[in-house]
Formats: C-alpha cells, sequence, structure tokens
C-alpha cells in the first residue's frame, strides 16, 4: 500500500485567519479540487482546518476528506496512511477468508499488544448493508475490508485520527432530518378566519341557520377573544331577529 507522506505541501501554509480565507477561497475556483469543494470557500477552509489537525497539507486535505451527513470523513485507504505515519505505529495485517465472507484487520502499536476487528457478510446483513445499491454491489469483499480498517483503526489509534471515520463508513449512515419547526400562524390569517366565521353569523336567515353558524365558530375559534366576539355578533343577530318578529307582529295586529 502507498503510504502517503505528511508534507507542508508546497509550503502553502497559512499563518493566519485571513491567509486561511484567502487560499481556500483560490482552491475553490481551482477545477482541480473535487466538486464538493468547488466554489464553496467555507467548506474549502473547514475541510484545510481538520486536515491541518491530523497532520495533512491544504490539498491533502481537500483530495482525502470528504463531509458526509455533516460529518468529516476519509477514505479508507487515507485512513490507514495516516496511522502508518504515526510514531507509536507498531504494524497492520489484513486478512480475507472468502467461505463466510470474513474481512479483518489486525493493527498494534509499538510495544503493545495485537487488536484485531472483523467484519462479515453475516454483520453487513445485520446491518441491512448487503447487498444494498452501490459500492456494496458493485466491491462487497473491499466494503468488508474497509469497514474492519476502520473499526480497527479507530480503535488503536484515536489519538492520531481526531474523531474520523472511514468515507464508506458516513455513507452507510442514515442521513439525520433537519428538524423543521412549525410554521407560526400569523395574525392576518387568524383574523381572516375569525372575520369570515363573523360574516357566517351576520348572514345567517334564521334562529336554526344562526344557531348553525354560530356551534361550528365556536369550534373552530378556541381564542377567548374570538369566542367574546363571536358571541356578541350571535346576540346582535338574535336582537335584530327579534326586533322584526316584533315588527311583523305590530304589523299584523
Amino acid at each position: 500500500m502507498t503510504v502517503m507522506i505528511k508534507s507542508n505541501g508546497f509550503a502553502l501554509q497559512p499563518q493566519s485567519i485571513n491567509e486561511a480565507m484567502q487560499m481556500a477561497e483560490m482552491l475553490s475556483k481551482s477545477g482541480m479540487v473535487p466538486k464538493a469543494y468547488q466554489n464553496k470557500k467555507e467548506d474549502t477552509l473547514v475541510a484545510m482546518m481538520m486536515g491541518h489537525e491530523i497532520g495533512l497539507n491544504p490539498i491533502q486535505a481537500l483530495q482525502n476528506i470528504a463531509i458526509i451527513n455533516g460529518k468529516p470523513s476519509i477514505y479508507g485507504d487515507a485512513l490507514a496512511a495516516l496511522v502508518q505515519n504515526h510514531p507509536a505505529f507498531g504494524g497492520m495485517e489484513e486478512t480475507f477468508v472468502d467461505s463466510g465472507q470474513v474481512a479483518s484487520c489486525t493493527v498494534w502499536r509499538k510495544g503493545g499488544t495485537k487488536h484485531t476487528q472483523t467484519f462479515s457478510q453475516a454483520d453487513a446483513q445485520k446491518a441491512n448493508l448487503w447487498g444494498k445499491s452501490g459500492p456494496w454491489t458493485q466491491y462487497p469483499k473491499r466494503m468488508l475490508q474497509m469497514r474492519a480498517r476502520g473499526f480497527a483503526l479507530r480503535s488503536q489509534f484515536a489519538d492520531a485520527l481526531a474523531g474520523l471515520i472511514t468515507r464508506e463508513e458516513a455513507e452507510d449512515m442514515p442521513q439525520v432530518q433537519d428538524y423543521q419547526a412549525p410554521t407560526a400562524i400569523s395574525a392576518d390569517v387568524v383574523n381572516s378566519e375569525l372575520d369570515s366565521y363573523l360574516e357566517g353569523i351576520n348572514k345567517a336567515s334564521n334562529l336554526e341557520f344562526l344557531q348553525h353558524a354560530f356551534s361550528t365558530s365556536w369550534k373552530a375559534c378556541t381564542g377567548k377573544g374570538d369566542r367574546e366576539a363571536l358571541t356578541r355578533a350571535k346576540d346582535s343577530k338574535k336582537l335584530e331577529f327579534s326586533n322584526v318578529l316584533e315588527v311583523e307582529n305590530a304589523t299584523a295586529i
């Protein structure tokens, strides 16, 4: 496996936040960076900063760090290279057993004991990954190997990886939906609804229709002020009906 050598990358190491922003803007306009960073200077800057934390120069960071579902991740091969460059790295062995489709990764620190992680077809099936469209269908062995590698390296070299996970693992994580707060109903909308109910009460042609209009509006409008307005409208309409009835009776006499 080719080991990624940490370097200063043509000595392009910004010395201030202004220099970092200028570099991020310049790199984001280049066609040589991944599309995820093109014309996105803020994302480019964050990737550069993350790379600096783990010893990658800006170009290496942009080529190897990806933001998946809002979480920084790194390609499995680059993850191994970072660990191999760690001063405490003792060694790493990877195997694959076709029987049962079991990938394993053994890693150890200098002077430490060997640590082994496995990931099998059964594990992938349990996690609903086996047969999933994309790499799990096209390159199932590699995906098993990357998962075993990621678990082993993160377990033994958390200090070197600063919380990074493999991109292969990040892409399999379910995307968290952003919480959408309920949309507040504007006062104009509320007043418009109340006005429509008041209009229905005022247009009632007899007591039966009035009672129906009032009952419907009472159930829909639960605010104290709205109900007081509805009650006043109903009482006013009833009084109107009473006056009309008195006039009719007087006329009849």
